[in-house]
């Protein structure tokens, strides 16, 4: 081996040693390797190009630009558009509908439901999104959560093996092009049919198995602690009983006139909730909001309280809706021991100003007080029912003096049309890409539509990008550049053609799988595909065996994680709610990972003739 071999041997083990370790963050090692590379090239090593060109050390950031990046970013942003919009609640909503109390109809749902959004969606989102649904299930049908968030998990990763749209997939799309020599890319539809063959084995085992190898743990405390839906709370403080719409005539002395200067609250102790003027609501309207003939208002009072207004040209009418079906967030909200709002009423706290929440009723004792509520002062051991934005709730979340109870968010409203706008947006992204549209151009327009339409707020976007990986992509670009450049890639690939000598191609998918597999279980998926698909593309090549059939069995090997806790992040996000052990993942995965192999096996030879 070279100098220049052995020197990109060192700047890739040694970051993801420390990333192993939990020494590094993975976008730290990231932009070491990076860094390093490109000093290295810049400095006449020739690890990224010819010694004689250190312009080239430019290569060592050029995995920024890659499609793998730029499809992600639109992949994360289109996902956040989905679950902004309700989708996935509007499916956990459908599988506790469906599922009742039957533990095997409950893992299949659940991991088949796992499996399908992740065709489409990023892992961890699923995982996240299902989880409440999942515990709301269990608590419903007095079963244990254990036995569906290991379904979940695993359903996830068995969907992700069938997508282009996974991660690791890209990347070994990615690699196939900047082979020596370049090799044709992975389509939109290369992993559908063995991913999809995988996929259906696998949610088979967990139907048929789940009931016996998946453990039945006791939840935390933490996690018996029901969160109540919105409805159950609007029943708990008797709120719908004195609900009413009340529309402003143009007669009404009132119009024109600011919120404030109107004073309901003062004057007849009423709760405003939201204003609804044409086609546009605003919940929770600012004090400074004037009205208008022809508004209508969403009010909580007492009856002989709010026909008072009627005398204003104010006409009222009891609502026969429920205040969450209008797709408001209900927060109960009790006082913190020692809490300095203790003996103060809702109007010297000033709630409404400071946290954009209205108090609509107070329960003390068994007691329920939905009028004046904002000159009672307030006792330790009373409760509080709010109602504001969803972007606010961070506020009185920090806030020592009070402690809050979100609903169950798989209970609250779904915003059908949004919904309905975010889906098509993304089956808009793979109708284009099927058409022939390049992925990354196709998932960005669909991305950049829904910031348009309002689908999603640009800040929300932002945060919804995994800056992390990104970097790490990028680093690890630069890395496979730097093998596949000083003939690494291809010294270890011909070193792998030589141990397993005659193997037929069919042997040497499985000891790719095998491999990709064992290392996705102690690093992330996206290494394993780094470290993994470069040498095994190489390896195909040398053995004149397709490298797009081999690069979807290491791509399929690097979402096989069912060993270990830590071999996915949903592992990780279903291990507490669950209460599981270490050694759980593996005793449901051991059997899983024969299960996959086996129908790995059987989609290269049905589809990829090895």
């Amino acid at each position: 081996m070279t100098l220049e071999m052995w020197l990109v041997v060192a700047l890739i083990v040694f970051p993801l040693t420390l990333v192993i370790l939990n020494r590094w963050r993975i976008d730290v090692a990231a932009l070491f390797m990076i860094i390093a590379l490109g000093l290295a090239q810049f400095w006449g090593l020739g690890v990224l190009g010819s010694k004689s060109s250190p312009q080239q050390s430019l290569l060592a950031i050029s995995g920024f630009g890659q499609p793998v990046v730029m499809t992600l970013i639109g992949l994360f942003i289109l996902t956040q558009t989905l679950t902004n919009n309700g989708v996935m609640l509007w499916l956990g909503q459908r599988l506790m509908a469906v599922g009742a109390r039957s533990t095997d109809r409950l893992i299949f749902l659940f991991s088949l439901s796992a499996a399908a959004l992740s065709l489409l969606m990023n892992n961890v989102a699923v995982g996240a999104l299902l989880l409440p649904s999942a515990m709301q299930a269990a608590r419903k049908a007095s079963l244990r959560p254990s036995k569906f968030l290991i379904p979940i998990a695993f359903g996830a990763a068995l969907g992700g093996m069938a997508t282009y749209f996974t991660t690791a997939n890209i990347v070994l799309s990615n690699l196939l092009t900047i082979a020596n020599p370049p090799q044709a890319p992975l389509g939109i539809l290369s992993f559908a049919a063995t991913g999809g063959l995988i996929a259906v084995a696998g949610i088979i085992y967990l139907t048929l198995f789940g009931r016996r190898i998946v453990p039945a743990r006791q939840p935390g405390l933490e996690q018996e602690l029901a969160r109540r839906p919105s409805a159950e709370l609007e029943g708990l403080y008797d709120v719908s009983e004195r609900l009413w719409e009340a529309r402003v005539e143009e007669s009404s002395p009132l119009a024109g006139s600011s919120l404030q200067k109107c004073a309901f609250g003062e004057k007849f102790g009423i709760a405003i909730v939201a204003l609804r003027r044409g086609y546009q609501a605003y919940f929770t309207p600012q004090a400074e909001e004037i009205l208008r003939s022809g508004d209508f208002l969403l009010l909580v009072g007492r009856e002989e309280r709010v026909s008072l207004l009627n005398q204003l040209d104010i006409s009222v009418q009891p609502e026969k809706q429920t205040i969450t079906t209008f797709g408001m967030t209900l927060v109960e909200l009790i006082l913190a021991p020692h809490s300095v709002y203790a003996g103060k009423t809702i109007k010297e706290m000033n709630f409404r100003r400071k946290y954009g929440f209205t108090v609509l009723a107070i329960l003390r004792g068994e007691r329920s007080y939905r009028t004046d509520v904002g000159d009672l002062p307030l006792e330790l051991g009373d409760s509080l029912l709010l109602v504001g934005p969803q972007r606010r709730l961070r506020d009185l979340r920090i806030n020592p003096d009070i402690i809050i109870f979100e609903p169950d968010p798989a209970t609250r409203p779904v915003p059908r049309r949004r919904a309905m706008a975010s889906i098509l947006l993304f089956a808009g992204a793979i109708g284009l890409s099927l058409l022939g549209l390049p992925v990354y151009l196709s998932v960005l327009t669909a991305a950049l539509l829904g910031l348009l339409l309002g689908l999603l707020p640009i800040q929300e976007a932002y945060r919804s990008i995994q800056w992390e990986v990104i970097f790490f992509i990028a680093g690890m670009y630069a890395a496979s550049l730097g093998m596949i450049n000083t003939g690494l890639a291809a010294l270890i690939g011909r070193a792998v053609v030589h141990l397993i000598g005659n193997a037929s191609p069919l042997v040497f998918a499985a000891l790719v799988f095998l491999l990709s597999a064992a290392l996705t279980q102690f690093m992330s998926s996206q290494a394993a595909a780094f470290v993994v698909g470069p040498i095994a593309i190489a390896a195909a090549i040398h053995l004149n065996t397709n490298p797009q059939a081999i690069a979807v069995a290491c791509a399929i090997g690097c979402s096989a994680s069912f060993l270990t806790p830590m071999a996915h992040p949903v592992n990780l996000i279903v291990m507490g709610p669950g209460n599981y052990r270490f050694g759980d993942f593996f005793r449901v995965g051991w059997g899983l990972t024969i299960v996959v192999l086996l129908a790995l096996l059987a989609g290269m030879i049905l589809f990829w003739h090895l």
